[in-house]
């Protein structure tokens, strides 16, 4: 496995707070930061770039005030498009590296030249992957790691199981891996670690906290739904993703007789007002194992008991004859 020592030595937990839109407010990455595991911001969240460097401002300050008292301050990460025009991915990534961010995400895209750039500026890059192909791709583009988001995750997951897709990646790629799809719980992090993973992502459970930027409505729905409240389908905007029957019902959407998908990411053929993500809400199946919206601190604590204790868990050993 490979992870770096400045990122492994700054985490209480191999896990990272993924970046989501709308979702990860400044509050939600400083809470997650803090609390001693990676925290995602999504630039795309951001209107402006100045709006971006406020937040990434107010974000350094938290984390270096932290520091300062001896308190934990796990790594920063933004998750920036590569496909930017040329001054504009320039003008982000440096504000990224003059705030200390540590890691970029780069979600969709040939990572290549977002690699080059971010990397000569000291900052690490993680690519997305949802299956072996694009997987083969980022290692070509020389990233530092690959998160491989497989079957059950929220957003756009992929189909293939953890089980066969994190062996397979680690079979071709030295860097490091994240987990992602489904990770819910502190056992399913040190499950990530014994596949091959460095790193579990988080997406769906950090949605139900206080800091998240979720809408309320949008929490409770996490809590009272279970896994066969997720549908995996292409219908909603163009691309396979995981959504929430239940959100598809509150704005008029039959989950057994959805519209037949527009083209990509495009929301006519959805009914009038409705956007994904916006009043249309994704979920994973870890769904099925959250009971509550706690703040992060609380839930990051949760989980590391929960991680303790999963590594505690003696191995097998088998039959043996007398």
């Amino acid at each position: 496995m490979s992870l770096p020592p400045s990122i492994a030595g700054r985490l209480r937990l191999p896990a990272f707070c993924a970046p989501m839109f709308l979702v990860s407010t400044p509050e939600l990455v400083k809470a997650a930061c803090l609390s001693g595991i990676i925290g995602g911001l999504p630039r795309q969240n951001a209107r402006s770039i100045e709006q971006f460097e406020a937040w990434l401002a107010d974000i350094r300050l938290a984390l270096d005030v932290a520091r300062d008292q001896g308190a934990a301050a796990g790594p920063l990460a933004v998750n920036l498009a590569s496909n930017l025009p040329t001054e504009e991915l320039a003008a982000n990534l440096a504000l990224c590296a003059r705030y200390g961010v540590d890691i970029i995400v780069n979600a969709t895209g040939d990572p290549t030249e977002l690699t080059k750039r971010a990397r000569d500026a000291g900052m690490l890059v993680y690519a997305d992957a949802v299956n072996l192909r694009f997987a083969e791709k980022a290692a070509s583009a020389g990233v530092d790691g690959i998160t491989a988001v497989g079957a059950g995750g929220g957003g756009h997951s992929g189909v293939i199981t953890p089980l066969a897709l994190i062996p397979k990646i680690r079979a071709m790629f030295s860097g490091t891996i994240v987990l992602a799809g489904a990770v819910s719980s502190g056992a399913a992090i040190r499950a990530a670690e014994i596949l091959g993973a460095d790193l579990a992502y988080l997406g769906t459970r950090f949605i139900a906290t206080r800091e998240s930027g979720a809408d309320t409505a949008y929490k409770q729905m996490l809590i009272d739904e279970d896994i066969v409240g997720v549908v995996h389908t292409a219908a909603i905007s163009g691309v396979a993703a995981s959504w929430l029957t239940a959100s598809m019902r509150r704005v008029g959407l039959d989950p057994d007789a959805l519209p037949a998908p527009g083209p990509r990411l495009t929301h006519g053929h959805l009914p009038a007002g409705v956007k994904p993500w916006r009043n249309l809400w994704s979920a994973g199946q870890g769904i099925g194992l959250i009971a509550d919206a706690p703040d992060v601190a609380e839930l990051v604590e949760r989980l590391a008991g929960e991680y303790e204790a999963a590594c505690d868990v003696p191995a097998f050993r088998g039959w043996k004859a007398s």
